[in-house]
């Protein structure tokens, strides 16, 4: 015998075809069950519902049709030549009753909280969640304050620029989004990257020449605030062109974690306007004082009659309106960095597509997949700045806050100080915003679930082109229910794949069929998506 190891190949499990004929397919390889019943007949049957993942690494299929719509609704609005129609449906009966059992929900709160009854914890947590069926539902805006307008979140602040940052000319904002057209019908439009102010000087791989002297605490700060900052930049760049700019942007960290944007506006800017933008553009985070920790370790504010206290004095710690109302000057002040690129793109070109690519490039990605570390400096880079993180409060609700011996708003008795369930304390994210898509309203006239409905729509129309006509379900009576993981009804997940498959199989040979019959190249076409 050889010294050589043998390594023996075993062959795959069921499942594991079945998961991978699923990708082949296109096919939602972590479908949950739903459960639907018809109330005539009686009948109770097992659907697998996509599970919509964005991630490639927990489901392929769906990663991939979610960057598949992105990348049209960028491609749809970046070089438009008609203003987007702008429409608002009305309200559907189902939102009207979830505001209804809103308006009872805030009303019973504030009588307990008036009461200090301890039931007001758990309403408030009944009304977060109509909120966020509201919100799931496709209502925008910003929903009345529960605790009423009379709790003070912010003190009114003077507007007056700040004498350190340069002068911007401002325009009265026109309600259009197109931008110029010029000589021989051409209406080019820009790409735009901007970064991240530098904390000190980094190697190659992104990891600071010296730790000791690389300021982890402005980086954790900008972090938290980049999202904002960006939206100040918005507002100055519409002041200074005169007319509503429209974007589709993307947020990715750099190497060094520090996050920075890719954005498509749509229109033309002269360069020296994106720069001149950039330089003047900041944000003043009129937040109290958070240098210097006051509470830590085994010494921490504990939970007492309704409030948290000292530990050892049992003074009660300062209310969050009162700590504002202490403020003097902004605690945070955040830029961009200097380096800023913009190029002009032209609509139906080349050089479009392979933006609208390298826009979209990580959004099957988790941000933990994309902040790495391969080297013991970036390992020591991440650790340094994630333990920045941990003790930077990142809205006027965190439990960071309990630290400083500030208790902000919303805390309750199951409060831990100093344990913060925000994506900006994770390790995994080390800070980066939580949308990593940022479109603004008038881009393309449409939502992401506008543009699915018009690709299943195209196909559709395609199928009765060649006299396939899918049946027409009424599933407004159907009573539907998720199962939870465990039930003892659900099918296994096997199952629910192999129905599936079958079904994309006999989709595709229908498409293809309705291909064929208009001359389109069959090979050329990919997999439909549902």
């Amino acid at each position: 015998m050889t010294s050589e190891q043998v390594t023996k190949v075993r062959a795959p499990l069921a499942l594991e075809v079945v998961t991978a004929t699923a990708e082949q397919h296109g096919v939602c390889v972590r479908p949950f069950t739903m459960e639907v019943g018809d109330p005539d007949t009686g009948a109770l049957r097992y659907v697998g519902v996509p599970c919509g993942s964005t991630v490639e690494s927990v489901c392929g299929p769906c990663a991939r049709k979610a960057r598949a719509l992105r990348m049209t609704q960028c491609r749809e609005g970046w070089h438009l030549t008609d203003e987007p129609v702008d429409r608002r449906r009305e309200p559907s009966a189902d939102e009207r009753a979830l505001l209804e059992l809103r308006a009872d929900l805030v009303a019973q709160y504030r009588r307990a909280d008036a009461a200090g009854d301890v039931d007001a914890d758990d309403l408030r947590e009944d009304i977060r969640a109509v909120d966020e069926e509201l919100r799931a539902s496709g209502v925008t805006g910003r929903l009345p304050n529960p605790d009423g307008p009379g709790r003070k979140t912010a003190p009114v602040r003077s507007t007056r620029r700040r004498q350190d940052a340069p002068n911007l000319p401002r325009r009265r904002v026109e309600k259009r989004t197109l931008g110029r057209e010029y000589a021989g019908g051409y209406r080019p439009s820009m790409f735009v990257t901007l970064t991240c102010d530098t904390y000190g000087p980094v190697g190659a791989d992104g990891a600071p020449r010296d730790f000791a002297t690389y300021d982890y605490r402005r980086a954790a700060r900008d972090a938290v605030h980049f999202a904002s900052l960006v939206d100040r930049w918005w507002q100055n760049l519409r002041r200074v062109v005169g007319w509503d700019v429209q974007y589709f942007a993307t947020v990715e960290p750099q190497k060094r974690t520090a996050p920075h944007l890719h954005a498509a506006i749509r229109g033309s800017t002269p360069h020296e306007a994106i720069r001149q933008v950039t330089a003047a553009t900041y944000l003043q985070v009129w937040w109290p004082a958070h240098d210097q920790l006051v509470y830590g370790g085994e010494h921490l504010p504990v939970w007492d009659d309704g409030r948290f206290v000292d530990p050892d004095t049992r003074r009660p710690l300062t209310a969050w309106a009162d700590a504002l109302d202490q403020v003097e000057e902004p605690a945070h002040v955040a830029r961009f960095g200097a380096q800023v690129h913009s190029k002009g793109i032209l609509g139906g070109t080349e050089e479009a597509g392979r933006h609208i690519g390298y826009l979209t490039k990580y959004l099957t990605k988790s941000t933990g997949e994309v902040v790495t570390a391969t080297t013991d400096r970036q390992r020591e880079h991440h650790e340094r700045l994630h333990a920045e993180l941990a003790v930077t409060p990142c809205s006027p609700r965190c439990a960071v806050w309990l630290l400083y011996g500030i208790q902000p708003l919303g805390v309750t008795s199951k409060t831990v100080p100093g344990h913060c369930k925000g994506r900006a304390h994770r390790r995994s994210t080390l800070g980066l915003p939580g949308r990593r898509v940022l479109v603004s309203r008038k881009w393309s006239g449409k939502t992401v679930a506008e543009h699915k409905a018009d690709r299943r729509a195209f196909v559709l129309s395609m199928l009765e082109g060649v006299g396939i006509r899918p049946p027409e379900q009424d599933t407004s009576r159907l009573i539907w229910r998720k199962l939870a993981p465990g039930d003892t009804h659900a099918p296994p997940r096997a199952h629910l794949l192999m129905h599936a498959i079958s079904e994309r199989i006999r989709w595709r040979a229908e498409y293809d069929k309705a291909l064929l019959a208009a001359g389109t190249d069959v090979s050329a076409t990919r997999p439909i998506a549902a």
